[in-house]
């Protein structure tokens, strides 16, 4: 019997802190203030994916430092960060 491997792909998304409103535990980045693989405006998260992995200045964030959704991510606190961090969220879709 054959070994059928799972279809597993990513897609990046990029933003500075900066792009965020709102403080404390309401600090959101909106997906459309985040830019895409091809460097285009997004105009959503994706629906449905196996897991998301967060990046704050190219550091890895533990699964407690935010959550999602199609719409925005959320970084409790992310007001504090200096507008010029830099965000990264990867989603690994199958």
């Amino acid at each position: 019997m054959a070994i059928t491997k799972p279809f597993l792909a990513s897609r990046k998304f990029s933003a500075t802190a900066g792009a965020g409103t709102g403080v404390g535990a309401a600090y959101a980045i909106l997906a459309t203030s985040f830019l895409n693989d091809t460097g285009t405006p997004a105009t959503a998260f994706p629906a449905s994916f196996a897991y998301y992995v967060l990046y704050i200045n190219g550091v890895i964030q533990t699964e407690d430092t935010s959550s999602v959704t199609t719409t925005a991510i959320t970084i409790p606190d992310g007001d504090t960060l200096d507008p010029a961090t830099p965000i990264l969220v990867e989603f690994i879709v199958s």
